[in-house]
């Protein structure tokens, strides 16, 4: 990319721009250790999601097909890296797949048996989430039988456990699915943008842009979503959510279009988060709630937000289905290319 030159180099050539918006994302950060990645894959993409799909039925099935003897049964431990938000629904999402979807579906094994640890390096889960929602969340999870454990950093990761230090004390945790959910930061970063142009970048990788989400000394270059690093009026970091994106996307279609000069402002919709059936917590700033009513605001919220009537329809029948039967329609294991495990 040549910022001076106003080109963006890419497989067929080059694409020259009057203006230039940038919205690369985010990868999974393992902080130094790239080599977990294979063992404990995030949920970022629709193919992390099946991937992580097929390593949980597939834990399932071996325990059942290698068991000779029911008093011989396995552990079946699972563990969840990162206490966020998508910590936090992985966690309560396993806890009812075994405890409910499996139920009755082995002849030898009881999936309701399955131990979900989630591991938090922090002192609480939902980091920046009000204490009295932190506290119904735990609640919530404890309900369903997941064992949380904070203070405590994960140091290696191997294919059958999973060693941390646990308020300082070194522990072992046997699990043959382990999942990420622990930190992200820029997707190309230098790769993309050079220093060399005065661009700067925070310790995530991300660009520092202006108030008006371009880059300082090039006004025709916007950075938007996970990729801007941006303050609030209260010096607070932006979180890297998808409304934080949608509204400096629409911001910056504006702001070429009518060549304003406001600044981005951005209004707090509040934040959401979903444990499992009945259970979630949503911060409103002065108006909390937590349970069965975030629940179902989650719910409206999710699929108010698809595209088209025909989709929200669909997703919401299926998901009423899903709810009255405690069954998941579809439990299709199958092999990706380039899938080793």
């Amino acid at each position: 990319m040549d910022l001076d030159k106003k080109f963006v180099k890419v497989e067929c050539g080059n694409l020259h721009y009057d203006k230039l918006i940038l919205s690369v994302g985010v990868r999974p950060d393992y902080f130094g250790n790239d080599n977990w990645r294979k063992k404990a894959p995030p949920l970022k993409t629709l193919e992390d999601a099946l991937k992580i799909r097929r390593k949980i039925l597939n834990v399932f099935e071996r325990a059942e097909s290698e068991m000779l003897h029911p008093c011989e049964e396995n552990p079946l431990n699972f563990v969840i890296i990162g206490g966020g938000p998508t910590g936090i629904e992985l966690s309560g999402a396993l806890a009812e797949l075994s405890k409910y979807t499996l139920k009755n579906e082995f002849r030898k094994i009881s999936p309701e048996r399955a131990k979900i640890y989630l591991i938090e390096a922090g002192k609480t889960i939902l980091p920046g989430f009000p204490e009295k929602l932190i506290n119904a969340a735990e609640k919530s999870l404890d309900k369903l039988g997941v064992s949380i454990k904070t203070n405590s950093l994960v140091t290696n990761i191997e294919d059958n456990k999973v060693e941390i230090k646990s308020n300082g004390a070194p522990e072992f945790i046997e699990s043959k699915v382990v999942l990420w959910a622990a930190g992200v930061k820029a997707n190309f970063g230098n790769n993309i943008l050079s220093s060399n142009n005065n661009v700067k970048f925070d310790r995530k990788g991300r660009v520092l842009v202006n108030k008006d989400l371009t880059i300082p000394n090039y006004n025709d270059v916007y950075v938007i979503g996970d990729f801007a690093s941006l303050v609030d009026e209260n010096n607070k970091p932006l979180p890297g959510t998808a409304p934080v994106a949608m509204q400096q996307g629409v911001y910056a279609a504006k702001h070429i279009k009518q060549n304003a000069s406001a600044e981005f402002k951005y209004f707090n919709k509040g934040s959401l988060a979903v444990i499992g059936r009945n259970a979630a917590v949503a911060d409103f700033g002065s108006f909390q709630i937590s349970g069965f009513f975030a629940w179902v605001l989650w719910v409206f919220v999710h699929i108010g937000y698809l595209v088209g009537f025909k989709n929200k329809f669909l997703v919401m029948v299926k998901w009423a289905w899903n709810y009255l039967t405690r069954k998941n329609s579809a439990r299709i294991i199958f092999k990706m290319n380039n899938d080793i495990n």
